[in-house]
């Protein structure tokens, strides 16, 4: 079911007024049940299985890991626990064996996983309660796209009993429309061009090729990040704190921090629980050492530390999809980029230095903007494409088949999309950038807002609400694209 249906709406706004009538102590109930329902209204009913026998694995796991005596048996149990949860994710959602894999599966599983490597490690004590442990793994709200939650961050808020706040509703309803804005009005109409020109990309030259990946940049942000708000502000009704897990990706000025403002809760989560834990392993802390005498100091732990690199932008593109387009285009070619930008670091000093280039100039500070925004639509067009080798094909088509005149003769009007619902896209993205840069430079815009006077607060609201109505890609005939990140 999506979030953005009117069954969906209709099924939380009944769930709202029940939340807050029923007596506060079986809220968390209650949203256990509702995360249930949404797995049983999502897919077959029998699919509730293998999130029951992940459920069953971790909570029996983290007691017994709590219990032992001995860290040997402690290691076995989370080694066979996680193999386990791992083995099924990659049976039902890589292997394609025929079976059918259930909602979700990609981010209850780490999440899980995420909590019983805490209990592991003392972080967190271990969940007595399963029907606690089953509404952390299956929160409805992040079950199709995230955010990754951590045990300890999120167990008060789940658990706690909620009194009715009217700002929290106010701005949690108002978060959610926003996120619809993003998800109808942009990604749905960015969505009608990158389809048609990725549906046959031979048709095109490399400057219509070049505009459809743009547009499949935007695309996914608005579709992505809008699913984020959507969650946040249903959390926030419910009285929950989510995560924050965009801010303002497209404003780094390089690839590392791009990651630190994209899928933050997935950066996180790999960071923790993979990445470092990798480096403490016998291999890597021995690496150094063995070529230091060959490399030097410096180069031996860069040598180590790109290496771990490379496990862990392997792993993020095959999460993605298992295939090559996913592992090249939002894995290996991150890692290329991250390793290239520290290895030349000394080259770019000496350039900004001869040039007198200064860091903090506006104008330079654009170009990395554009650069970076620019190096991930590369990543994409692979990740978009039919195939890494159509893909690739598309990348030399850019280079050898570049056509300035497609750009002004019509044919920008010919895919999906005419003039006037053009203006409207490029009407919302001015919109979008609006908001992203007063958060970025001064904060909060619900705040900002809020600040106001009655009249000019509810003309804001209503605009944006008849903006999404009027303007927005839904209504009979029309079934809104499922989110893009629903089926990692």
């Amino acid at each position: 079911m999506s979030i953005t249906s009117f069954a969906f709406i209709c099924l939380y706004t009944g769930l709202l007024i029940l939340y807050y009538l029923i007596p506060k102590k079986m809220q968390w109930g209650l949203l256990l049940a509702a995360s249930l329902g949404f797995f049983l209204l999502s897919g077959e009913i029998w699919l509730v299985i293998y999130p029951l026998v992940s459920l069953l694995a971790v909570y029996g796991g983290a007691l017994y890991i709590h219990r032992a005596d001995k860290d040997r048996n402690k290691k076995i149990i989370l080694a066979s626990v996680i193999v386990f949860c791992v083995f099924l994710l990659c049976i039902l959602k890589y292997f394609h064996l025929g079976l059918l894999a259930p909602l979700g599966i990609s981010f209850y599983t780490l999440t899980l996983l995420g909590y019983l490597i805490d209990v592991f490690y003392e972080i967190t004590p271990p969940e007595k309660n399963i029907f606690r442990l089953g509404l952390f793994g299956y929160y409805f709200p992040t079950l199709l796209s995230g955010p990754l939650l951590r045990y300890n961050d999120i167990k008060e808020e789940l658990y706690a009993r909620h009194p009715l706040d009217y700002k929290k509703i106010t701005y949690g309803i108002q978060r959610i429309l926003w996120g619809f804005f993003k998800k109808l009005v942009i990604s749905e109409r960015l969505a009608l061009v990158v389809n048609t020109v990725y549906d046959n990309p031979e048709a095109y030259s490399g400057s219509v090729i070049i505009f459809a990946g743009i547009c499949f940049t935007l695309q996914l942000y608005t579709d992505f990040s809008g699913y984020m708000d959507i969650v946040i502000g249903i959390s926030e009704t419910f009285g929950i704190t989510m995560p924050e897990n965009f801010k303002a990706p497209f404003f780094a000025r390089n690839i590392q921090e791009y990651w630190r403002r994209w899928h933050i809760t997935l950066g996180t989560w790999l960071r923790n629980y993979l990445f470092y834990p990798l480096l403490r392993t016998k291999i890597f802390t021995e690496m150094p050492k063995k070529l230091k005498s060959r490399l030097g100091k410096k180069r031996a732990k860069q040598v180590t530390v790109f290496t771990a690199m490379l496990i862990l932008w392997f792993t993020i593109g095959y999460w993605h999809g298992g295939v090559a387009k996913y592992i090249i285009g939002s894995g290996i070619l991150h890692w290329f980029y991250i390793v290239t930008g520290e290895l030349l670091e000394p080259v770019w000093q000496k350039l900004r230095s001869l040039f007198h280039i200064r860091e903090t100039g506006k104008g330079f500070i654009l170009f990395q903007r554009v650069r970076t925004f620019l190096l991930v639509t590369i990543g994409l067009i692979l990740f978009r494409a039919e195939n890494l080798e159509t893909g690739a094909r598309m990348l030399l088509r850019i280079i050898t088949d570049w056509d300035f005149v497609s750009v002004f003769n019509g044919t920008l009007l010919q895919l999906g999309l005419d003039y006037i619902e053009i203006t409207i896209a490029i009407v919302s993205l001015i919109m979008l950038l609006i908001v992203s840069t007063y958060q970025e430079g001064h904060g909060s815009v619900r705040d900002y807002i809020a600040a106001k006077k009655l009249p000019f607060r509810w003309m804001i609201y209503y605009a944006l609400l008849f903006y999404v109505i009027l303007l927005g890609q839904y209504g009979p005939g029309y079934s809104a694209a499922e989110f893009i990140y629903q089926g990692f």
